[in-house]
């Protein structure tokens, strides 16, 4: 692989950003003699990986989802070609997959070049999510109802680490949510997380869902802590509805050099520590819930992780889910489904424990939409 005339992130900037997949191609078909190329994205549900540059290819098989789940490269031959796939993810959020195959032979250094090129791609990709549809819609298997789409629209990514820590989340049913909700940002050594148990169904419940976190997200944006964004939220949300809908949020602030973690406990969603083999539910006072009185003040709590902790957070379509009549999965079912992740990374961590949730349900209709993160604090 030579040096390129032009740099491969020159080559991006400058691409239409739809186009980006087409440039990465032709860039490796150039310097890498590759013979095929693909861009596998990671559907909604994060159980599939999809041909983006050629749509009427078959979906990622078992190396590319090993790859996906591994975040390292998968390579493989198959005669004379080598094959070689590669995470495609920016700062922790993963995206998908690249696929290359070539007719030069498959070393280290070809590996670690092309791994350089899936990053410039992946930082590209996120640049680029919004000026085009066309990843979006690669990533849709279906169509999402309109409360669904507000809800995906909102979020800040589906994961978020770096060597301190890794978040992931998930929404239930990925095509038909309508309040439930997580949100995240990290400066310096703050990590910021919260999650949000909707009210009501359908539209009403999105666009609640959508005010609530924009408040947070403008005091959080401000400099504020999360007293001070619960209580704009609060307000926000009671100014728009009079106290007749309100939004359960669970706020927390995690420093990431000493695991001290402060809280808000504004309604159901719940949380649990895995540590040691052991699980325990994180025991907090519960506050009124955003938006139900006017002028709700706010008063943090403080507990504390250690180094190789996980920490769940669900919502009550998790926590308190009781199917023809079972008792909820929170009470046994959920402990057991995450002890069982225990050798994961949080980012397959969070989709084992929702197909446990599926499982659970054992074909009967979710009654509630359900939002999960999983945090791992390594220090």
């Amino acid at each position: 692989m030579s040096d390129s005339p032009t740099p491969l992130g020159a080559l991006l900037r400058a691409a239409p950003p739809d186009r980006l997949g087409e440039v990465v191609a032709q860039h490796l078909r150039t310097e890498a003699a590759a013979d095929r190329v693909e861009m596998l994205l990671s559907d909604l549900t994060m159980s599939g990986l999809w041909p983006a540059l050629d749509p009427h290819r078959p979906a990622g098989g078992p190396m590319s989802q090993r790859c996906f789940g591994s975040q390292l490269p998968v390579t493989e031959r198959v005669g004379d070609p080598g094959r070689v796939h590669l995470p495609i993810t920016a700062f922790g959020d993963r995206l998908g997959v690249l696929f290359v195959e070539t007719g030069r032979a498959v070393d280290k250094a070809l590996v670690d070049q092309l791994a350089l090129v899936a990053d410039e791609l992946a930082v590209a990709l996120r640049a680029a999510e919004r000026d085009t549809d066309r990843y979006r819609r690669v990533q849709r298997r279906e169509r999402l109802t309109m409360a669904a789409e507000l809800q995906w629209d909102l979020l800040p990514g589906r994961s978020l680490g770096d060597p301190r820590f890794l978040v992931a989340g998930q929404l239930e049913p990925a095509y038909d949510v309508h309040g439930d909700h997580f949100d995240w940002s990290v400066t310096g050594d703050r990590l910021t997380v919260t999650v949000l148990n909707g009210f009501g169904d359908g539209l009403p419940a999105a666009l609640l869902t959508t005010t609530s976190v924009n408040a947070m997200r403008n005091a959080r944006r401000s400099g504020a802590g999360i007293v001070e964004q619960a209580e704009l939220a609060s307000d926000a949300v009671y100014a728009r509805h009079g106290g007749a809908m309100h939004t359960a949020t669970l706020l927390l602030e995690l420093d990431l050099m000493s695991g001290r973690v402060d809280a808000v406990d504004a309604g159901s969603p719940q949380a649990m520590i895995a540590r040691d083999g052991e699980i325990r539910p994180v025991s907090l006072e519960q506050q009124l819930p955003l938006g139900m009185f006017a002028e709700t003040r706010y008063e943090t709590q403080e507990f504390h992780l250690q180094p190789g902790d996980r920490m769940l957070i669900v919502s009550d379509g998790v926590h308190a889910a009781v199917p023809r009549g079972r008792q909820p999965y929170g009470h046994a079912a959920l402990p057991a489904a995450l002890r069982g992740t225990r050798l994961q990374p949080a980012t397959e961590a969070v989709g084992t424990v929702m197909r446990g949730l599926r499982d659970y349900h054992a074909g009967a209709d979710q009654e509630d939409d359900a939002v999960m993160v999983c945090l791992d604090w390594r220090r």
